[in-house]
């Protein structure tokens, strides 16, 4: 990955994440984090992976970006005047709940 991406990489992620703090409203007691963020060379697109907490509340947080992804892709627009700047697209990642799978599994192998 070159150094440019990773720099946009930063940005992205650190403008969507005061974004999403302000902008978006989500229930009492649900916190969403954003992971990791990559974004593809040719700049047209960036996954953005994000930690849902509590996890049962996944589908609720999924359901909320859907709804806000044209407004947040605005807002991070006029933040960062950038061109191109890449399509959003969200992603959940559950990295942490296979990682308790799997802990869980090895437990009951013992």
């Amino acid at each position: 990955m070159s150094q440019r991406i990773e720099k946009i990489n930063s940005l992205i992620q650190k403008s969507l994440a005061e974004i999403l703090n302000k902008n978006l409203s989500l229930k009492l007691g649900v916190f969403l984090t954003v992971v990791k963020v990559d974004t593809t060379a040719d700049l047209r697109y960036t996954r953005i992976f994000l930690s849902v907490f509590p996890e049962k509340e996944t589908h609720y947080v999924e359901q909320t970006l859907k709804k806000e992804k044209n407004s947040l892709q605005k807002t991070l627009h006029r933040r960062l005047c950038m061109k191109p700047l890449p399509k959003l697209v969200f992603q959940i990642d559950d990295t942490e709940a296979r990682a308790d799978e799997i802990e869980k599994i090895l437990k009951d192998l013992n």
